[in-house]
């Protein structure tokens, strides 16, 4: 069996990418940082469908972590899948900020840097060597990257860094044929920046070719796809997931 780990993977996109592989198949390591009952309940849904599943506790913000995690990843790939290499990774775990540029602090800066760019960077790193040949990384991006949206700039400017360091991720791990992709979602119905009111929603989807927002599914479907040979000649690629939004 092939394993993927997805980080935050107790809500959102993350749990839904989770559901969706374990669906096809993979075996899921996902991550949580503070909702471990959410994290277990994704865990329990994937093993009353037959697939298997385990949650692991991670902060991506903390890189001084990551050697530890790498070896609980080891000690739980022997355990559980009898094995001791990893088929996928999403870099998904992350959180939002709403603030103009005006009244962004430097711990609100430095949090977004670290969550969004710098624990991916340092979390692919650290767990590369377990990486089999073929595998497939995803990095989670975003819209905003594309259309500038106010209040959201720090965010959106890591997100850019993330989208090129996906590239340069496919170039330098091309040896290995480890594939490296992002995936940018639209506006999507998930709890991020304390979620969509009517209003908002209603605008957006008014924006959106499709006339509506996303799902988690939506974005979970593409994600799976690309953590399988389905997708195996997809890499170095963006892939915006978004419904038409701003076209």
């Amino acid at each position: 069996m092939n394993i993927v780990i997805i980080t935050g993977g107790s809500r959102g996109i993350g749990s839904s990418t989770a559901l969706e592989c374990a669906r096809r198949g993979l075996g899921v390591i996902l991550t949580y940082h503070s909702q471990a009952a959410k994290a277990e309940e994704v865990v329990g849904q994937i093993a009353a469908a037959g697939g298997k599943a385990t949650a692991l506790k991670l902060d991506v913000g903390d890189v001084r972590a990551f050697a530890g995690f790498r070896s609980t990843v080891e000690r739980t790939l022997a355990s559980v899948w009898d094995s001791s290499e990893l088929a996928g990774l999403v870099n998904n775990a992350g959180h939002g900020l709403y603030n103009p540029i005006e009244t962004v602090t430097e711990t609100q800066f430095d949090d977004l840097m670290n969550v969004h760019l710098k624990g991916p960077f340092f979390l692919t790193q650290t767990l590369l060597p377990l990486m089999k040949k073929g595998a497939s990384i995803v990095n989670l991006t975003s819209a905003t990257t594309r259309v500038a949206t106010a209040g959201v700039a720090p965010y959106a400017a890591f997100k850019g860094g993330l989208e090129v360091l996906t590239r340069y991720m496919a170039k330098e791990f091309g040896e290995r044929r480890i594939r490296v992709n992002a995936v940018s979602p639209g506006a999507i119905r998930t709890e991020l920046g304390g979620g969509l009111n009517d209003e908002f929603e209603t605008l957006l989807a008014s924006q959106t070719a499709l006339g509506r927002v996303g799902e988690p599914e939506d974005v979970a479907r593409v994600i799976a796809g690309l953590l399988t040979q389905d997708s195996g000649w997809i890499n170095a690629q963006s892939i915006e997931v978004a419904g038409g939004y701003n076209i």
